[in-house]
């Protein structure tokens, strides 16, 4: 009988929760199948709420916590329903929790998501593993990006000079080179989806720029883009990782002009994170050949069509290339990464978040006694 994972993934743009069902077979991640639980209004603006600094945090962060995990729950027993699987056929579901504050930089490094794995396992049954990032960060590192580690188990190919683009809320890169001997290097870039999805949603109540078609109406405005890449994050040398906490719309709104029409600015911020990504792997991965996306910046039409300008003669496509659809990559990575902690093997990369060593990462919450 083949082993079964359940893989949770709600990110920085919180639009839904992500699952997966996953068995592995040498090692390899097969999806059996998948389902996505949306996060409504209200919800998201409480979560987004919570990532800045407020009243009456500690209260809001405990409610928040004890709901996400019922929403988790709900996610995993209706993805078994789906797929006709019982809880008892599941080793375990890895569950990344939804962040609301990611600190790398400073004297208290931290990482907090929320989604009690607790209330998950006792909801499910399943044995939860959970809080992946604090022991990395423990080691020195930065707990991010961590599916890196992941990208390199399933995507990576001797003889090619690889890259792997996921533009969630927040855009990482993973440089998977054609050595095999040579290190792994990933960082976060900046912004993602997230500002573009505050901007609009600010403008036109929606939750995302559908088909990057907003933007596509607008025109950029260069002393605006220039403004933006002057900040420090950018001239960052890796590791690096940022989040939502940094880069939000005050960030945003603090650099721009009443002039400014607002499709322009959107226009701007979908050259932001072309750029930022465009940059950042001519600076670490001239020579890439090739250049894969997930995460739901891959349904962008206007950023897609910027990057593979940019990107030239590098060939640009989705993960659905590789065998892998670009909407359920990350989910899949959390399934991976609960399997690498039961086995007690190493998923962090030092090279990719700068830990001092490999570590095992999360913590295992026992499901239902047999």
């Amino acid at each position: 009988m083949m082993d079964k994972y359940i893989g949770l993934m709600s990110g920085t743009s919180m639009d839904a929760i992500d699952a997966v069902l996953v068995s592995f077979e040498a090692s390899l991640p097969r999806l059996l199948a998948h389902h996505s639980l949306p996060l409504d209004d209200e919800l998201r603006n409480t979560l987004t709420d919570l990532q800045q600094p407020g009243h009456d945090e500690l209260n809001r962060m405990a409610r928040l916590d004890f709901q996400m995990a019922g929403l988790f729950a709900d996610a995993s027993l209706e993805l078994l329903q789906q797929a006709g699987c019982q809880a008892s056929e599941i080793i375990a579901i890895g569950s990344h929790g939804q962040t609301i504050r990611h600190i790398p930089h400073g004297d208290c490094c931290t990482s907090f998501q929320i989604g009690d794995p607790n209330r998950i396992a006792e909801l499910t049954g399943i044995t939860t593993v959970a809080d992946f990032r604090r022991r990395d960060m423990a080691a020195g590192g930065q707990g991010a990006p961590l599916v890196p580690a992941f990208h390199n188990q399933v995507f990576r190919a001797e003889g090619i000079n690889r890259v792997i683009v996921n533009i969630g809320g927040i855009a990482n890169i993973t440089i998977l080179p054609a050595n095999p001997e040579d290190l792994v290097i990933g960082f976060d870039t900046g912004p993602g989806n997230g500002l573009m999805d505050s901007w609009v949603h600010k403008h036109l109540g929606k939750n995302f720029d559908h088909n990057g078609e907003w933007a596509a109406t607008g025109k950029l405005i260069p002393a605006l883009l220039s403004k933006m890449l002057d900040d420090q994050y950018f001239a960052l040398s890796a590791p690096k990782s940022t989040g939502k906490e940094y880069f939000h719309l005050d960030w945003l709104e603090k650099q721009l002009d009443k002039k400014m029409a607002a499709e322009d600015v959107q226009a701007s911020l979908c050259e932001l994170t072309a750029v930022s990504i465009h940059t950042a792997i001519m600076q670490c991965a001239p020579n890439t050949d090739e250049i894969f996306v997930c995460g739901g910046g891959v349904y962008n039409q206007a950023l897609m069509q910027r990057l593979a300008e940019l990107l030239k003669p590098a060939r640009l496509a989705g993960t659905d290339e590789l065998g892998l659809s670009p909407d359920w990559v990350e989910a899949i990575c959390f399934a991976w990464l609960a399997k690498q902690t039961l086995h007690r093997q190493p998923a962090n990369l030092p090279s990719v978040t700068g830990a001092r060593h490999l570590v095992t990462l999360g913590g295992i919450f026992w499901g239902k006694l047999s």
